[in-house]
């Protein structure tokens, strides 16, 4: 599967990470990995969207769009989850190098295995804010998904957020080339270390319950110091836009401020992408402990001792300035 080089990160690239709270590796999977997905993700493709004909990429008509929880598609946007179990997408989780980094990161067997052929994200029904079911329901990847070309997008502003269900980090791999202003992954580099303190728990998230009768206030709690940190870091963070080429991939700690990028159409693509989240076998422990001097208490030994000193060639490679 993997075209990597080296099975390790760097203690250079654990310190970055540790830091900054994300990661490019470049040139992870391989092509013919990237393709097989590529193809299981267009069988998938709504009506009126030709693989090979980029007149038709978005934005999708409305008669295509669809709520089903485990296929997702809007205006922009389609997500593919029902497959989010099989083999052929659990190898990108499993195999070198990925299995290997997460290892070296959560420590050796302390990474949940996914379930082959499990239940897959979303099949439980939709999920928060807009329903009554966590993200974290599924035994394998979040799914395939394809962000559009959408003019409209162009002029809107970005807004982070981070996610509310309880897991220690997460992969976006490229599967496809994605240019820069082309819904790539969009990270704020070193927000981890801001956020993190600012939940009653460290890797979860209070919720309001879901009733059909009290439709006002639902979801996740965002406790009030977070918000005001958002703004902060919202005005005095650049983001890093994490655009890249077929079999890039971006490690990312879960507490870090992003959003899904807009694809303004500058080129002609589909931002098509394997997202996926990787949790310590304890994490049904870990979740509920409030946050913790050392924010690294449950990782690696590795990414605990990672003190190196970050090179500007390096830093430049990870698009920070």
């Amino acid at each position: 599967m993997s075209q990597a080089s080296n099975p390790l990160l760097s203690t250079e690239e654990l310190t970055f990470f540790k830091q900054y709270g994300y990661l490019i590796k470049r040139g992870v999977l391989s092509v013919d990995h990237c393709e097989t997905l590529l193809d299981l993700m267009w069988t998938s493709a709504p009506d009126g969207i030709e693989r090979d004909n980029p007149d038709t990429w978005g934005p999708i008509p409305e008669t295509a769009h669809s709520s089903d929880a485990t296929y997702v598609v809007s205006r922009n946007k389609w997500q593919y989850r029902s497959i989010s179990t099989r083999p052929s997408v659990l190898r990108t989780m499993t195999e070198a190098p990925m299995w290997n980094w997460a290892e070296q990161l959560l420590g050796q067997r302390n990474v949940r295995t996914p379930t082959e052929h499990g239940l897959p994200m979303g099949h439980a029904g939709p999920a928060w804010p807009g329903g009554p079911v966590d993200p974290q329901l599924t035994e394998g990847a979040r799914g395939i998904y394809a962000t559009l070309p959408d003019t409209e997008t162009a002029s809107l502003p970005d807004q982070l957020h981070t996610d509310g269900h309880p897991f220690h980090f997460g992969a976006v791999c490229l599967l496809e080339d994605c240019p820069p202003d082309s819904g790539a992954f969009k990270v704020w580099p070193g927000s981890h270390r801001k956020f993190y303190p600012l939940f009653p728990m460290q890797y979860d998230q209070a919720r309001i319950p879901f009733y059909e009768h009290l439709p006002s206030h639902k979801g996740i709690i965002h406790p009030e110091a977070y918000l005001e940190a958002v703004k902060a870091v919202e005005s005095s963070t650049q983001p890093v836009d994490c655009w890249g080429s077929q079999g890039d991939v971006v490690l990312w700690h879960h507490r870090l401020g992003h959003m899904a990028g807009h694809h303004r159409g500058t080129e002609a693509s589909i931002r098509q992408a394997l997202l996926f989240d990787y949790n310590h076998v304890d994490l049904d422990r870990q979740r509920l402990d409030p946050p913790q001097e050392n924010m690294w208490r449950d990782w690696s030994d590795a990414i605990n001792a990672a003190d190196a000193n970050l090179s500007p060639e390096f830093l430049a490679s990870q698009r920070v300035h």
